[in-house]
């Protein structure tokens, strides 16, 4: 009896609140915060790999060569 006592995990879940007055929006990309099906969003998206990237490198190659 006891060892079932000890073995049984109290997991337990809060039902969902149908009546707040928030709706936040679901599904698929509704997380992100740009939105990746404009026209333009593929250079917007290689600008900013190419700049992260890029900048390091960079700053290296300057601090290399400004001695």
């Amino acid at each position: 009896m006891a060892s079932q006592t000890v073995a049984r995990r109290g997991f337990s879940t809060t039902r969902p609140r149908f009546d707040s007055p928030f709706h936040y929006p679901e599904g698929p990309r509704s997380g992100l915060p740009f939105n990746p099906k404009t026209k333009f969003f593929w250079l917007r998206y290689w600008t900013f790999m190419t700049v992260g990237f890029g900048v390091p490198f960079g700053m290296a190659v300057w601090h290399t060569y400004k001695v």
